[in-house]
């Protein structure tokens, strides 16, 4: 770990080390960054590895359940519009029932899976993507900065990342009463701006499909 993660104002996205002190709910503190408005977690109040994963243990995402698809369509079918048939592609945080792996085979597109705790096969990420699938998962991200740096470098040129996550607005009072912030494996909340950064500093397009579904795509 560097000298800036030290600091646990020191944002794990763009490395600004001056975050703002932003909000305390009595369990844990919540740091906003003025460069890259990311509101970050620090690490002394992250679960451990364990812990995290008897939370995801509990999930009941079923790859036949019709409400699972249905929420997951809100990104697969705007992916959907942006493929050339038969394309291969990734699903990064698949999760114990990869339902988003299973529908974009459905639809005629070769899939690879990579989960730290459910699929841990780490030279998937040595491959190359026509696109990329994270659903749900950017925010539970330790170091949100390399793992965007592997999903780019993973994409093929003209590739396409397809995100979905709550993201912040600007009210305080909003962000103190919102449902996303009670799950303790979030520990990185997205806003606009956060996305938009990303894309200057990695060369890439943004879409906003919704409130909650992001398109980047690499150029050609």
């Amino acid at each position: 770990m560097n000298d800036l993660r030290k600091n646990q104002f020191s944002c794990p996205l763009c490395e600004n080390p001056d975050g703002e002190r932003y909000y305390e709910d009595g369990a844990r503190l919540y740091v906003r960054c003025g460069q890259c408005a990311l509101i970050f977690v620090p690490e002394s109040f992250w679960l451990s590895a364990a812990e995290e994963k008897a939370e995801y243990d509990r999930h009941e995402n079923g790859v036949d359940d019709p409400g699972y698809r249905k929420f997951l369509s809100r990104l697969v079918i705007p992916m959907l519009g942006k493929l050339a048939p038969g394309q291969h592609g990734l699903d990064f945080g698949c999760g114990p029932g990869p339902a988003l792996s299973m529908m974009m085979q459905e639809a005629g597109h070769r899939m690879t899976v990579y989960d730290p705790f459910y699929a841990d096969s780490p030279e998937v990420l040595e491959a190359t993507y026509d696109f990329i699938c994270t659903t749900e998962v950017v925010e539970h991200l330790c170091d949100p900065r390399r793992e965007f740096t592997t999903l780019f470098s993973c994409l093929k040129p003209g590739g396409w990342l397809g995100i979905m996550t709550k993201l912040t607005r600007d009210d305080r009072n909003a962000f103190a009463n919102w449902h996303y912030i009670r799950d303790r494996t979030h520990i990185c909340f997205y806003h606009r701006t956060t996305f938009e950064y990303l894309a200057m500093s990695f060369g890439v397009s943004v879409r906003f499909m919704g409130p909650d579904v992001i398109l980047m795509q690499k150029p050609v």
